[in-house]
């Protein structure tokens, strides 16, 4: 059951001209924009065209409000993550051109999250241009994250450049007006990076509970993939360097056997094609590949699965939650969660209740608990009630979007009382600097 924002008419938030950026283009950071465009405040959302993962509503809706837009943001050459120096080039590329596009908005406050250390410095540095206040929405840690893979990849090197990101990371969080971080785990690591306690807000991601109702297994997009009558293991979303797409391989050679089971991959990324040129030589017919599906048939294209399946390989930060978990325990269904045991996505699954989570790469637990769940249609029923009832209860926009507006105020008060504070410090060293002249 949803429930409705608290808020009075007296302590409503006035409105506010508000730059969203979130880089990867997730769905339930759109749906927190258009919550906030409902309450008045002027809202434009940016992200990054060029990134192949799974997409929010990007178009404008016919129920949205006017002051709602959407701004992709484009680079004219194609981003690689898998060579490291192309890649940087391009995150200091895009960094200019969406810091450009946010400076021209003007908007009173940026908060900007899921984006390349690199590109969110040119972007602090717009928000400073623009007189805006800045809030960093802190999915991850990018620079522990960018450590185990710098000095995998570049094993001389990589130790400095990791410091260098580190030293990067920490800079921009202190410069920042309001930092928002996903779980309370953060809060050591951010206190170690120097970043003050009082300037920073938990606010737990969600999934976009209005964009994804529950769907009946047969439905339209069931029906046309050929998957209405069958039993459907579902991984749907990007498959990168942090998730091992041999478990896929190895979930479906182990029910080939089974006339009516399929796993279904609905995705992109460099994973995903290793995936798909797998296939293609070794001739698995059970392992079906589609690309990423437009999100007005997201919803029936989840409601289409039995069981999801999400999955991180131990190199992935502990704080991250991918948004497809989230996505999953909208659509009511089971999830089973590969991933390291600290991991904050298989807290947040047994929180729930709604799924079973194994060690990360571990294919025979995975295989396991995949054939439990294909034999349990009870336990099935019972995980995917409890993951709807928690995203129900959890994922209500309207008090999500009240804690935002609180951070927005808070850091609009921070940034003029800086203002206030460093015009004044000004103006006595011109003082101080005349009297001298003077004397």
């Amino acid at each position: 059951m949803t429930q409705t924002s608290t808020r009075s008419p007296s302590t409503a938030i006035r409105p506010r001209r508000i730059a969203v950026h979130d880089y990867c283009g997730h769905p339930f950071q759109f749906e927190l924009s258009r919550e906030l465009a409902r309450r008045g405040h002027d809202v434009r959302h940016f992200f990054f065209a060029g990134d192949a993962g799974p997409k929010g509503a990007t178009q404008r809706q016919p129920d949205d409000p006017d002051s709602f837009s959407v701004e992709p943001i484009a680079i004219g050459s194609t981003y690689s993550k898998t060579n490291l120096i192309r890649r940087r080039q391009a995150d200091v590329l895009y960094g200019k051109v969406a810091g450009q596009r946010l400076e021209a908005f003007a908007p009173d406050v940026i908060i900007s999250g899921n984006t390349p250390l690199e590109a969110q410095a040119s972007i602090i540095k717009s928000a400073d241009r623009a007189g805006s206040a800045f809030v960093f929405w802190m999915q991850d840690f990018y620079s522990l994250a960018a450590a185990k893979i710098l000095e995998r990849k570049i094993p001389l090197l990589g130790h400095a450049v990791a410091a260098y990101y580190r030293h990067l990371e920490a800079r921009m969080l202190q410069r920042s007006d309001r930092v928002v971080v996903i779980s309370e785990d953060f809060l050591g690591t951010l206190q170690e990076l120097g970043v003050e306690r009082k300037k920073t807000e938990v606010i737990p991601n969600w999934g976009a509970l209005t964009e994804m109702p529950e769907r009946p297994r047969d439905n339209a997009w069931a029906t046309a993939h050929g998957l209405a009558d069958k039993f459907v293991f579902l991984y749907s979303g990007t498959l990168a360097l942090k998730h091992n797409p041999d478990l896929l391989w190895q979930l479906a050679r182990h029910f080939e056997g089974d006339p009516e089971v399929r796993v279904v991959v609905v995705g992109a990324g460099v994973s995903f094609d290793m995936l798909r040129a797998r296939r293609e030589a070794e001739h698995l017919a059970n392992l079906v590949l589609l690309p990423l599906q437009p999100m007005e048939v997201f919803a029936d294209v989840l409601g289409s699965a039995d069981v999801f399946v999400a999955l991180l390989e131990n190199d992935a930060g502990p704080f991250s939650v991918p948004s497809k978990v989230l996505s999953y325990l909208c659509a009511g269904r089971p999830t089973l969660l590969s991933a390291p045991s600290d991991n904050l996505s298989a807290r947040v699954l047994a929180r729930a209740g709604a799924g079973e989570a194994v060690p990360a790469g571990d294919a025979e637990a995975l295989i396991g608990a995949a054939t439990r769940l294909r034999n349990e249609p009870q336990t099935r029923a019972r995980l995917g009630r409890a993951a709807r009832r928690y995203a129900e209860t959890t994922f209500d926009i309207s008090l999500i979007a009240d804690r935002f507006e609180d951070v927005f105020a808070a850091a609009l008060r921070d940034k003029v009382g800086r203002s206030t504070r460093s015009s004044k410090a000004v103006a006595e060293e011109s003082g101080r600097h005349t009297s001298i002249l003077r004397s």
